[in-house]
């Protein structure tokens, strides 16, 4: 598949995007207009620049409200097209997007339109250009991509065909299905972009909300394969306004696009063999049927296959203070195992809950969650892909007897390691550590339940993304959380079998701005790792017993607890007196507590009763005042 994106995904000028996007890979560009007008490269300096970096030059972007108006509007447009079309072979374009007409239109006559586009192709055919007509979802008379293309087949000039826009068609909820009618070589382009399902103005919603591939709600891998069906192999280009984007680094913007279209190929290849897995006359072999996609001009290629992560091997917090931790720890009930053999590291478990406290950190470093290591069936396997979709790899130096771990960085400098799964859950890495307390007999069990990280603003969507393609993980319908700084957007990242979960929180830009100093912007804002255990009341009494300093829970709480549920007195009571919080719904009962906050790293101690499956959201506010009350005080006391 060819790749491409337009200049207006990225922050920059024209020059740094061109860069960026042949650094992360793209076969070719669109020129969007406004780059070209405000660069100081003239339309040969961008040619020879593009050759220089192996960039071809796919389409010049936007032509806009040419059709539909007055005959004296009409020669105006022409001379407009006529200026626009020697621009191109100055810079050894061949092809130009004209939009459907949103703010000059006012006659609605397909005829005319019709006839309008004829002299439009004419032009074009003389300078040997070609004119994609794209609908867009707002325009004043043509908003609909059937429509658009029965007009360039009534016309039928070789110089006017069809631009097919994600977006436009998507959004309105347009059939993709008669996309596979339409004449191969009319298709003259095709624009992908992604969004999230939003209830606004479509030109709103299309202007500030488009995110790549994978990182929104649209059925794009069954978009893409009618377009692979219609026997369409020109470039797919990425066509992405988002606010985020252009303002964040270009380079890393780039690679993130360049890593969504890697995915959507892969999946418009699976989307293409689950349809054709029940053919007219029924029954399918899924071997003929990846040979029978190959048919096709377009080749989609494929990624090594990997299942989900069975589960959670280890979380790491570095820090080079660990004498907090090691006491949290301790009273939350967990076991020392002891430091590693050749590196300043030391082990904690519980049961299968295994935490890694890292020594090896700048000096003056708060604790921070540092590392994931995920059960996966083949971590080299798991690796290679990762490193496909353009994940940097963390190097890691391990002696000739120690475990090999394969590692990426997530967007958020997080390192994810992946480990040889087990079947009864034991890590073999876990014999590098020694002198650790001896276990009892019967020592509490746990698990990670889930782990909560949060994100910077400007690299939500894309750790949606990294997760999801990377690591398997299903993204989740997002909410948003009060809290006292403003909204949290929260977003679930969890496979089938809910072994992994994973939780990006988008914390409100006051937080995060709040302490961006050390370890960046992320680690301004607390992040958590939740311990699953089978009795939660008998693990926080221990932990009482032991010195655990509990989130303090206020008594209002309690009292619309009670409010909402009928609690039974005597739980209510236990309740408050162990500062637990509860929920419950139609499935079952959770019950939870949380720790004073070290750093940015608190600890979540959680027991899930039937098959309740959710994180204890109406509790969510009241943990965010707790928190915010207590960094207030602390900053005061400082």
């Amino acid at each position: 598949m060819r790749t491409g994106i337009a200049t207006v995904c990225l922050s920059g000028t024209l020059k740094e995007k061109m860069q960026a996007c042949a650094i992360a890979g793209f076969d070719g560009i669109e020129i969007f207009e406004q780059d070209l007008v405000t660069s100081p490269l003239s339309p040969e300096d961008v040619r020879k620049m593009a050759a220089d970096l192996g960039l071809g030059l796919d389409l010049y972007q936007p032509f806009r409200d040419f059709d539909s108006v007055s005959e004296d509007i009409l020669q105006e447009n022409l001379r407009r097209a006529d200026a626009k079309f020697r621009l191109m072979s100055r810079l050894g374009m061949d092809t130009i997007l004209v939009c459907t007409n949103v703010g000059t239109a006012t006659i609605d006559d397909d005829d005319l339109r019709a006839e309008q586009l004829s002299r439009l192709a004419q032009l074009a055919g003389e300078h040997g250009v070609k004119v994609a007509y794209e609908a867009l979802a707002w325009g004043k008379y043509v908003n609909d991509y059937e429509h658009a293309h029965r007009l360039v087949d009534t016309v039928d000039h070789p110089n006017l065909g069809t631009c097919l826009d994600s977006f436009h068609i998507l959004s309105r909820d347009w059939d993709t299905a008669p996309i596979e009618a339409i004449k191969p070589e009319k298709i003259f382009f095709v624009q992908v972009a992604d969004a999230p399902k939003l209830s606004m103005d479509v030109l709103s919603w299309s202007r500030h909300y488009r995110v790549f591939p994978g990182e929104g709600q649209f059925e794009l891998a069954k978009f893409m394969g009618h377009v692979a069906r219609a026997g369409y192999s020109g470039p797919v280009s990425l066509e992405v306004f988002n606010d985020v984007f252009r303002q964040s680094d270009v380079e890393r913007t780039a690679v993130d696009a360049m890593r969504s279209l890697i995915w959507l190929e892969e999946q418009s290849a699976k989307w293409l063999d689950a349809a054709s897995l029940v053919p007219a006359g029924g029954g399918g072999d899924s071997t003929a049927n990846a040979a029978g996609r190959r048919r096709y001009p377009m080749e989609l290629a494929t990624l090594p296959k990997v299942a989900e992560p069975a589960g959670f091997n280890f979380a790491e917090v570095k820090t080079d203070e660990p004498a907090q931790l090691e006491t949290l720890l301790g009273q939350l009930g967990f076991e020392f195992d002891g430091r590693h053999r050749t590196k300043d590291v030391q082990l904690w478990s519980m049961g299968q809950a295994r935490v890694i406290i890292n020594e090896q950190a700048p000096s003056h470093s708060e604790p921070a969650i540092a590392a994931l290591g995920f059960d996966v069936d083949s971590p080299v396997i798991a690796s290679a892909r990762a490193q496909q979709l353009k994940a940097p790899v963390v190097p890691r130096k391990v002696q000739a007897d120690e475990e090999v771990f394969q590692g990426i960085a997530a967007p958020d400098s997080t390192e994810i390691f992946l480990c040889q799964g087990s079947p009864d859950g034991t890590a073999a890495w876990t014999r590098e550590f020694g002198e650790g307390l001896e276990h009892p007999s019967a020592g509490a069990q746990a698990v990670i339940d889930h782990v909560n990280l949060a994100q910077p603003w400007q690299h939500f969507d894309e750790a949606v993304l990294f997760y999801t393609s990377a690591l398997a993980l299903e993204p989740q319908p997002f909410a948003e959380v009060p809290s006292p700084s403003g909204l949290v957007r929260s977003q679930v990242m969890q496979t089938s079998d809910r072994a992994v979960r994973l939780v990006l929180n988008l914390a409100p830009v006051i937080q995060q701005e709040a302490g961006q100093q050390g370890s960046g912007a992320r680690k301004s804002y607390q992040e958590h790792i939740a311990f699953a255990v089978d009795d939660l009341v008998a693990t926080a009494r221990a932990a009482k017993a032991r010195g655990l300093d509990f989130l303090r829970i206020p008594a209002n709480y309690y009292e619309d607890l009670d409010a909402r549920f009928a609690v039974d007195p005597a739980f209510l009571a236990t309740l408050k007196e162990l500062n637990l919080l509860y929920d419950r719904d139609a499935n079952g009962e959770f019950l939870h507590f949380y720790t004073a906050t070290v750093g940015s790293v608190f600890f979540e101690m959680v027991e899930r009763r039937g098959d309740y499956d959710g994180y204890g959201a109406p509790n969510a506010p009241v943990r965010h005042a707790v928190q915010y009350d207590s960094l207030h005080a602390h900053h005061v006391q400082r």
